[in-house]
């Protein structure tokens, strides 16, 4: 369904994509895993055929840069950042997107019941949830009911409820067969959707793996809280994210999720950025899922 051979971007003396070469058959969802910068995104737009690159891109056997609008037909695409009109109604939002798409408005009805938003069609989108916000933007996507659905960092605002939401939606898209490519930093997500694990960092494919191999299961992460001077917490929160970990900052220490081989990973990057950490304590009674990225 895709095939990636020697795929490489270059920014001046950057390789954000750097020689990479995989392969998604029909029916499989892959995750795009590694930090903030690895590289996931822009080989994100490589594949949608939206920058210059060098290599090859094929999908569905179509060349994404000789005839990048036929590949792109084959895609349903969920940026991570969402473009709506606040003002607009739910059913109206469809229906724009549906005339861009030369696809019959009937369609509209049967998706946002298929994404559980039948119901909603009066609602303006600035009233809709996080969690509903996304699954309307994957409503869009799948509105010329395309193979192949990307997404990027698909829950990366969402709260849990939110998360809980899409992963059940794109459950069932997988269910029914379709191809699913997507960036994360959830072990939770990947564990939930993922057949494969691309692992990436600094550009280049570092491994191609499973997710029951990077962990077998939610029992393989902790919660740990850190506790920093209350002025560098901001900081040490979003420092914390870049580097690919879930945190949840609430004012009484960061709660930070990690694989149990990687618990030094987050005192390490505070450590990098002169931040010190007071004290720490591992959480056994919190659910690990339940931290915001």
């Amino acid at each position: 369904m895709i095939d990636a051979r020697t795929v490489t971007k270059r920014y001046a003396r950057l390789r954000a994509v750097d020689d990479v070469s995989f392969r998604v058959e029909p029916g499989q969802a892959v995750a795009l895993w590694g930090s903030n910068g690895a590289g996931k995104t822009t080989l994100i737009r490589c594949l949608l055929g939206v920058i210059r690159f060098r290599g090859m891109i094929e999908v569905g056997g179509v060349h994404v840069r000789r005839r990048g609008k036929r590949a792109r037909a084959n895609i349903g695409y969920v940026p991570q950042e969402l473009a709506f009109h606040d003002d607009m109604r739910v059913a109206a939002a469809m229906a724009f997107f549906a005339s861009l798409r030369s696809v019959n408005h009937d369609r509209c009805v049967l998706l946002l019941d298929r994404v559980g938003l039948a119901g909603q069609d009066r609602k303006r989108v600035r009233d809709l949830s996080g969690g509903m916000k996304q699954r309307l933007a994957l409503a869009v996507a799948m509105l010329p009911d395309p193979p192949i659905i990307v997404l990027d960092e698909p829950t990366s605002n969402l709260d849990a409820g939110g998360r809980d939401e899409v992963v059940s939606a794109l459950r069932d898209l997988k269910a029914e067969g379709k191809t699913i490519v997507f960036a994360s930093h959830r072990p939770d997500e990947v564990l939930a959707l993922g057949d494969r694990v691309l692992v990436m960092e600094r550009g280049r494919l570092e491994r191609d793996t499973t997710p029951q191999e990077l962990w077998s299961s939610a029992a393989d992460i902790r919660t740990m809280r850190l506790h920093v001077r209350a002025e560098t917490e901001a900081d040490a929160a979003r420092l914390l994210r870049q580097g690919g970990h879930a945190v949840n900052h609430n004012g009484h220490g960061l709660c930070v999720s990690v694989a149990r081989d990687q618990k030094a990973a987050p005192f390490r990057l505070l450590a990098n950025a002169d931040i010190h950490v007071r004290d720490f304590e591992f959480l056994e009674d919190v659910e690990w899922r339940g931290a915001t990225p």
